[in-house]
């Protein structure tokens, strides 16, 4: 039996080029057309970085996005070059490669975060209770905690500097931005993913709440999908048998996602500031499970 390949909270890659670090993904220069996306084990909450990495996560989310990327590439094209990570660092950095990293083709992103909710939740449900809309788009009176959505709506987000929240904003704020025809064309195919992700996930016993896309254009202006899809940390995943219960009496439902770790800050006394509060054992470890659970559920 193999033992669990080692955490990493930061890569360190000397054989190429650093262009960026967010708050999971350490993203090198391949050449000028290509980056090498590495998925850390970092994990951030209320926009600040944990200083407890969550063990295998990033190897998690690269399986997952990448089982996404394959379901759903008939719907749009995405960022995978289709070579190998390993193939382009040195022997002694594999190890910090193997299994979390993508090697993509280096595009022109769009400056929008593509948000898709089939249920009102989060920052959506508080809205909700204030002006019964989500992001200008008005929703029906009664509405509860989780409610399903009479249809899934599309709810952008302008993309916010490192250490900052993104900012929710209208539909018509993302026409002015980038224009009519490519704001149109990302919220219809935000929509048809979501639905498509929703109807495979459903089966699975999972329901994906919500997710947030990001696309970037190439050089001859193709509309591409790239970053990650669908994983817990752009998705609110609730297991099918949790949901009922918790929506009968307007408690969030179990999740997949980093609700739980959300959850437990909620209860120190923190004001969501770096430095976060070091994690418990307990809570790193909760934290992986879910992860763990969550894809070998999706693809069982």
């Amino acid at each position: 039996m193999t033992s669990p390949a080692p955490s990493l909270h930061t890569s360190s890659l000397k054989s190429l080029p650093l262009l960026a670090r967010g708050k999971v993904r350490d993203n090198y220069a391949v050449g000028t057309d290509r980056i090498l996306m590495v998925a850390s084990d970092r994990i951030s909450a209320f926009d600040v970085i944990m200083g407890e990495p969550i063990p295998g996560k990033g190897v998690l989310l690269t399986q997952m996005a990448l089982f996404w990327f394959d379901k759903l590439g008939h719907l749009c094209p995405n960022h995978l070059t289709g070579e190998a990570p390993e193939s382009v660092v040195t022997p002694d950095e594999v190890a910090q490669v193997k299994d979390r990293s993508m090697l993509v083709k280096r595009l022109k992103p769009i400056p929008v975060e593509a948000v898709v909710r089939g249920y009102l939740a989060g920052s959506g449900w508080k809205e909700y209770q204030q002006d019964q809309s989500v992001c200008g788009v008005p929703l029906p009176p009664g509405l509860k905690n989780a409610s399903k959505l009479p249809a899934p709506i599309y709810t952008p987000a302008a993309k916010a500097a490192m250490g900052h929240h993104d900012e929710n904003i209208t539909f018509e704020r993302t026409v002015e931005v980038i224009g009519p025809i490519l704001a149109a064309q990302i919220r219809d195919i935000s929509i048809a993913i979501y639905k498509a992700a929703f109807e495979i996930a459903l089966a699975k016993g999972i329901i994906i709440a919500d997710t947030k896309f990001e696309f970037g254009l190439d050089e001859a202006g193709t509309l591409i999908l790239m970053d990650e899809v669908l994983t817990p940390d752009s998705s609110r995943y609730w297991p099918v048998e949790g949901y009922d219960a918790a929506f009968a009496v307007g408690e969030n439902p179990p999740s997949y996602d980093k609700q739980f770790l959300r959850d437990w800050l909620e209860t120190q006394p923190w004001d969501k500031t770096p430095p976060a509060p070091r994690l418990p054992r307990e809570v790193v470890e909760k934290t992986a499970a879910k992860y763990q659970e969550a894809l070998q559920r999706l693809t069982a």
